[in-house]
């Protein structure tokens, strides 16, 4: 029996409803729920109202790979947003570097962790101005801690750490359970000798020789370097060598982080000061012979305000200065005979406190050698009973300075080269420890 006409068409109107309902529902399930990203982390529109994407420049000019790094230090935390150019059977190209920096460090807020959030979440909206949307979520968001956080207490570095965990895991970025930690300081000389190397062309060719790298941070100081004798091999300690695959070669290293004997850290050892005291009730004065003998004034150091006042000697300065300084380092740095025959980097305090000295520009950078540190700490020192200087500190930071370097087993000739940059990329282990996570991914 035939249905009546108009009932087919009646019929055949409820089955094309029932289909596009059908359809409309699947397709807002299976779509990108951009409603569920925070605000804050929201896709920024360009000047032509559309969200930043590549330009047509870069989809015909190759393939290219970003990678966002936190460096959270001692006094500061930094962001660095890579971008490279990746080749087929070639080490990547640098194609850019966003580069910004905050103080304080994480550290400082490790009685209320919660408020470290908001510098995380300004740093971010650097990584999101300066990538496009559409590659968001295949670019590793990675944050690694460094002697700050490691001379915290356990528990207060957790909780500032699952802080960071909570922004990173609501941002549009590739988190992993990785991606959040404190870097071993190994791993942090290893990272840095891994970005000079890569910039002077040392990763790229064998006919390049690497070069070694000093780092001396706030909280620790690094010395990493490719051993030629065998015999360093074979007599360091198993803990100090390492080897690791990268850009198909294997490279062999010295590497060895000295956690408290960053600048900052042993200034306060020096002074007279213990790290993570004083607790209630103990003295916060610390009295000098590395300062001036009049001076009195008030130095801040993870968290702790000191008042600190030089200390009148029956000898100069400099010796008094130099015998407290020794007696801080006492067997503590091991020395690395090899070291004084190789082309070494120095960085961070190493560059300032030649700055601050007048051995080199502020924004090229230069070459200093052990001898120039000693004699300018004599000078300073002994000068300051006649002339008051800007930096109290002065003396005693370059009497530590020429004492740790020849600790290592440098001469007193030994020439450094000092450099913030090379070919205008920051020279410090951001890069290294970019590359390395993205080959992991890559491994994986």
């Amino acid at each position: 029996m035939r249905l009546p006409k108009i009932a087919s068409i009646f019929v055949f109107l409820g089955c094309l409803a029932a289909y596009l309902m059908f359809v409309k529902h699947h397709y807002d399930g299976v779509r990108p729920a951009i409603s569920k990203i925070p605000p804050h982390f929201r896709p920024r529109l360009g000047l032509s109202g559309s969200p930043n994407r590549p330009t047509s420049s870069e989809v015909v000019s190759g393939r290219f790979q970003y990678g966002v790094m936190f460096d959270a230090g001692s006094t500061g935390t930094r962001i660095h947003v890579f971008k490279f150019q990746l080749e087929d059977n070639e080490a990547p190209k640098l194609a850019h570097e966003t580069f910004r920096a905050i103080k304080p460090g994480l550290s400082a807020y490790a009685d209320d962790p919660e408020k470290c959030k908001e510098g995380i979440l300004e740093l971010l909206e650097v990584a999101q101005d300066n990538i496009p949307s559409s590659v968001w979520s295949s670019t590793p968001l990675v944050l690694k801690a460094t002697a700050g956080l490691r001379l915290l207490p356990g528990e207060k570095a957790t909780h500032l750490l699952d802080r960071v965990r909570e922004v990173f895991v609501e941002s549009p970025f590739l988190s992993r359970g990785d991606s959040v930690s404190i870097m071993d300081g190994t791993d942090e000389g290893i990272s840095a000798w891994i970005t000079v190397n890569f910039l002077i062309g040392g990763l790229h060719s064998s006919d390049t020789p690497t070069v070694g790298m000093l780092d001396l941070g706030g909280g620790s100081t690094q010395i990493t370097f490719s051993p030629q004798d065998e015999k360093t091999i074979q007599t360091s300690p198993i803990e100090y060598m390492t080897s690791f695959q990268m850009f198909n070669s294997t490279h062999t290293l010295y590497s060895h982080s000295y956690l408290g004997l960053g600048l900052m850290s042993a200034r306060l050892a020096v002074l007279g000061g213990i790290e993570g005291q004083p607790l209630e009730g103990s003295s916060t004065e610390l009295v000098s012979p590395c300062l001036a003998p009049e001076y009195s004034g008030q130095w801040e150091h993870a968290e702790v305000l000191y008042t600190v006042k030089g200390q009148k000697a029956g000898e100069p300065i400099y010796e008094s200065c130099l015998r407290k300084v020794e007696k801080v380092l006492y067997r503590k740095v091991k020395k690395a005979e090899e070291a004084k025959d190789i082309e070494f980097y120095a960085f961070s305090y190493y560059y300032d406190r030649a700055v601050d000295l007048g051995a080199i520009d502020e924004k090229t950078g230069g070459t200093i050698k052990v001898s120039d540190y000693i004699d300018t700490a004599k000078r300073v020192c002994n000068g300051m009973t006649v002339t008051p200087r800007e930096n109290p500190f002065l003396c005693l930071d370059l009497t530590y300075i020429s004492t740790i370097l020849q600790e290592l087993g440098f001469p007193k000739e030994k020439v450094f080269k000092l450099a913030r940059k090379i070919d205008e990329v920051e020279t410090s282990w951001a890069l290294g420890a970019t590359f390395h996570y993205i080959e992991s991914l890559h491994s994986q």
